[in-house]
């Protein structure tokens, strides 16, 4: 049986994290992959339930967090209900984020912690996770989904004159109609962190394995983006899906009870990568 636990913990500035495990009753000790959403995501975005019940349903377990500061709150996980703390995130923060939902993943307070730990990261999640994959020991496995190459294709560049000068630019949510706020703090963040959250560089030394994953009609995050990646690290592994654009096929709200074809081509390759490393580390006997 397919069961879902929800959990809270604190992130950055004390603003709480509300995350979900959805494991398989007969795989509660399985190797646990830890989800990181994108640039205006959430852990219920689209079909991220959907991915959650495939992993389980195949012998993992699947843990999805909302950052402190991703503009959602715990009474209302799936709405920018807090313009303010979306506002005042940084990249910083979001680092901080991800290694508290690591820790407590590993602490085994309130689940088991596992043989192993894996990580998947979404177009800026992608990002982080490429970055905290190549300085955590803890993290066995990487997989990026449409990852970014760089924190500041974010952003326009024609945009940081006026950032600077009017200290927030404004980004539009086409699905909630809200103008988003982002306060200049987000720029001086990676300016001044400018060679640790260098992604390229990352990639470049991350030892570990490694699969990317991105669409080839990707209109968010240029496919070429993956190809960079890819090409900073000869031992990662490179899947192209057919005509899938930046959320292989999902929305939000998808009212669907099946994964769209695309993204379950992304789950299954995701699950086939993450269980044949598994099993080769078990026949090593490491």
């Amino acid at each position: 049986m397919i069961i879902k636990q929800t959990f809270c913990i604190p992130g950055s500035a004390n603003k709480p994290m509300l995350m979900d495990l959805t494991s398989h009753t007969s795989h509660l000790s399985a190797p646990l992959v830890i989800f990181v959403h994108g640039f205006k995501g959430f852990k219920d975005w689209g079909t991220h339930n959907l991915a959650a019940q495939y992993f389980a349903e195949n012998g993992l377990r699947f843990l999805k967090f909302n950052f402190s500061h991703n503009g959602t709150t715990p009474d209302q996980p799936s709405e920018f209900a807090d313009l303010g703390a979306f506002s005042d995130n940084t990249f910083t923060k979001e680092f901080y984020d991800l290694d508290q939902v690591i820790s407590y993943a590993c602490s085994g307070k309130d689940f088991e912690a596992g043989k192993m730990l894996y990580l998947i990261g979404h177009s800026r999640g992608g990002g982080l996770s490429i970055i905290q994959a190549e300085k955590d020991s803890r993290i066995k496995k990487l997989i990026t989904w449409a990852s970014i190459a760089e924190f500041s294709s974010l952003w326009k560049r024609e945009q940081v004159k006026e950032w600077r000068e009017k200290g927030v630019i404004f980004t539009f949510n086409t699905r909630t109609k809200q103008n988003t706020p982002l306060k200049v703090d987000l720029l001086y963040d990676l300016q001044k962190h400018h060679m640790e959250y260098n992604i390229l560089k990352a990639a470049q030394k991350l030892t570990k394995p490694w699969l990317i994953i991105h669409g080839d009609a990707d209109e968010n995050v240029q496919p070429e983006k993956a190809e960079l990646l890819k090409l900073q690290n000869a031992q990662a592994e490179l899947r192209i899906i057919d005509g899938a654009n930046h959320v292989f096929g999902a929305s939000h709200p998808f009212t669907e009870t099946e994964l769209p074809e695309q993204m379950m081509e992304v789950c299954k390759k995701s699950v086939d990568f993450l269980k044949k490393e598994f099993s080769q580390i078990e026949r090593d006997g490491h």
